[in-house]
């Protein structure tokens, strides 16, 4: 009797710490912002002992580091199933120009120990699957738009952090990024388009 109630405890715990492992545990990019908001030094009255932390710098890293990645993911996905070559060769230039902005970015913020999401946000991951589940032309007007979209806010996303940012490297690289970002906008623009 004894032997089953203490299995049963445990089975209860087990269940217990797995449920809250799943909800925090889907959402990189979340978690990213929770680990940088409490390092936060500018902010917070108790920072972390050790670290010192920009907000504004953590936070846009983070939706930077998470809009490259996900750059990169549809970019591959572009690849695979488009049915325009110039949306294949779109999808191609964002898995270049991403995956080197990326490895970039990454240096600069492992020397700020800044965390940065290890994978695509929940809604990225939405739009992956919305997508995944598209092909041929409705999938060029789809990820082209997605695309559109993105940029906008993308570049949106840049101009301000060149405001806030408090991080000389960081500034040097939003300063960097952003023509290619707006190259980006021209080029898919361009193809939209033509598509009409």
């Amino acid at each position: 009797m004894k032997t089953s109630s203490t299995l049963f405890l445990i089975g209860c715990l087990l269940s217990f710490i797995t449920a809250c492992n799943n909800g925090a545990g889907t959402d990189s990019k979340a978690k990213a912002d929770s680990i940088n908001k409490a390092g936060d030094s500018f902010n917070n009255k108790t920072p972390h002992v050790g670290i010192q932390l920009s907000g504004a710098d953590s936070k846009f890293a983070v939706e930077a580091a998470n809009g490259g990645m996900a750059e990169v993911v549809l970019g591959k996905l572009a690849q695979e199933k488009a049915a325009s070559q110039q949306v294949k060769e779109f999808g191609a230039m964002m898995v270049t120009d991403h995956s080197k902005a990326n490895a970039e970015f990454k240096q600069i913020a492992a020397a700020k120990k800044i965390t940065l999401p290890d994978s695509i946000g929940a809604d990225e991951q939405k739009v992956v699957k919305e997508l995944s589940a598209k092909s041929g032309g409705d999938f060029d007007k789809a990820y082209v738009q997605d695309m559109i979209d993105d940029h906008k806010k993308d570049i949106q996303t840049f101009e301000d952090a060149g405001k806030q940012v408090k991080y000389p490297e960081v500034l040097a690289f939003v300063n960097k990024t952003l023509p290619v970002l707006k190259m980006h906008l021209a080029a898919i623009q361009k193809i939209h388009d033509q598509m009409k």
